[in-house]
């Protein structure tokens, strides 16, 4: 091979030493080609980030608060995810017709051509065992199960005729999350953080919170930022002193060594952003920026001290306990320090009829759990002026069926074609239910709500066009709502 010299297209050739090309690394061909593949991959990148979302030029951090698409009735939101799906028949949708033919075979054209998760077509319908009355100037008729809610029912509206694509829990709670049953989508805090950022400058834009006996399935792609910058995921918060992991330093590691860490780590970082545009650094100056201002803002967050008795027995507050409660609590003080999305999951409420899985005691426990500290969320918004501009949601993946599952106690199996939710806050349109379902309770008949439609209407409350928030991503302009969506016009006050 030799040592060859050489012109090509008029730029000189250096010699070529063969151990040269033997030591370089695939890592260092990519770095080093900036004229071609690295020139490439860069302007992709800039091309991605810049203008993508429709919107203005960001500010100098990811989370900077950023101009919305036209004027907004909602500042931020409070997601109360009910996992597992409650049952609406027993909690917001009472149907005469169905308490009447209680036990009689569902009729073939009903179910025709319909999948579930675990019943088959001929299944019995069964009616509630609970008893429901109406409430408020609203009419609204509410279980017994949720004594609270129902004094709130003329500040809230309920959608009766939700409806999803998936009736099985990990991948229905990715749709009703990120408009996909696939993972690695973004999830809708992500998206609404990347769109219009964050309020707050000492607390994550996306806050998750978790109670009851285990995580919800589906778990951190939930709240993950799927192909956007990570800055944008959700973080989950612990209860208890420490509500994040390893934000304390260590024993004898003062101020000033910290400082010097972190103004080191940042002129690395800094510089290898500006030499490889990587988004993914951008976050990460972000993060360690974030940590260090969370090292005081998170722990005066989770200390309840400085709440008032009745505002925690409102609540049913007990200190130092994991509890839905005290979530909602949280959920208050995150979105009073300016923190954009805040999402609660509760689990529990898969009631097919097993042993700790049914319409009986176990039902009892989780409307017990959430009905107090629900409604007194709602209410100290209200009281403190933060819901006129706080957009709160009440609800699960899917609902249950009309019809009972042949188990050893009473339950219902996975239901997409219509179940109940409710929302409050933020330019909705409160005292009213949109939707009807049928006298069995199994298809909507009036004002279809879908998954798409729901996730328009929250965007457009938030001030952003969900056709026009995108992102590109493998060739493809991506968006919360895909190619479907539209605002739900009923639900705007």
């Amino acid at each position: 091979m030799g040592q060859t010299v050489g012109r090509v297209s008029g730029f000189a050739m250096t010699p070529l030493d063969p151990r040269s090309l033997l030591q370089t690394t695939r890592r260092h061909f990519f770095s080093d080609c900036r004229v071609g593949l690295g020139a490439m991959a860069l302007g992709s990148m800039l091309a991605r980030d810049c203008g993508a979302a429709g919107n203005a030029p960001a500010g100098e951090l990811p989370l900077d608060p950023k101009p919305t698409h036209f004027p907004a009735k909602a500042k931020r939101v409070i997601y109360l995810f009910m996992a597992g799906g409650p049952s609406q028949f027993e909690l917001f949708d009472y149907k005469p017709k169905l308490q009447e033919l209680d036990g009689q075979v569902v009729p073939a054209e009903v179910t025709n051509g319909k999948r579930f998760a675990f019943i088959k077509g001929d299944a019995k319908l069964m009616g509630t065992r609970r008893k429901f009355a109406r409430h408020g100037e609203s009419g609204a008729e509410v279980s017994e199960l949720l004594p609270h809610l129902s004094t709130i029912v003329d500040d809230v509206t309920f959608i009766k005729s939700m409806a999803t694509d998936v009736f099985n829990h990990g991948p229905a709670k990715l749709f009703m999350n990120s408009g996909s049953s696939r993972f690695g989508m973004p999830s809708m805090g992500a998206w609404l953080t990347y769109g219009i950022g964050s309020e707050s400058q000492s607390l994550p834009g996306f806050v998750v919170l978790q109670s009851g006996p285990r995580g919800p399935r589906g778990g951190t792609a939930l709240w993950g930022s799927g192909f956007l910058p990570t800055t944008y995921q959700g973080v989950p918060f612990l209860s208890g002193p420490e509500p994040i992991l390893n934000l304390a330093n260590p024993q004898g590691y003062d101020a000033p060594r910290q400082a010097e860490f972190f103004d080191a780590v940042r002129d690395l970082n800094q510089s290898r952003l500006s030499a490889v545009g990587d988004p993914e650094i951008a976050t990460r100056i972000a993060a360690y920026e974030m940590a260090y201002r969370m090292q005081s803002s998170a722990p005066e967050l989770v200390d309840l001290s400085g709440e008032t008795q009745s505002t925690l027995d409102s609540y049913g507050v007990e200190p130092g306990k994991v509890s839905f409660a005290n979530n909602c609590l949280l959920a208050r003080r995150l979105v009073e320090r300016g923190v954009r999305f805040v999402q609660l999951y509760h689990t529990d409420w898969d009631h097919h009829g097993n042993a700790d899985t049914h319409l009986g005691q176990p039902l009892d426990a989780r409307c017990k759990e959430v009905d107090q500290p629900a409604a007194a969320l709602v209410k100290d918004l209200k009281e403190r002026g933060l819901l006129d501009d706080t957009l709160v949601i009440f609800g699960g993946e899917f609902g249950r069926t009309p019809m009972g599952e042949p188990r050893d106690l009473i339950g219902r199996d996975h239901h997409i074609e219509a179940f109940t939710i409710w929302l409050t806050g933020g330019g909705i349109k409160t005292g009213q239910t949109i939707g009807r379902t049928d006298d069995l309770g199994y298809y909507p008949v009036e004002d279809r709500v879908h998954v798409h439609d729901l996730h328009a209407t929250l965007l457009h409350l938030l001030g952003l066009d969900h056709e026009r928030l995108t992102y590109r991503f493998q060739g493809r302009d991506f968006r919360l709502t895909d190619v479907a969506g539209q605002v739900v016009q009923k639900l705007l006050a």
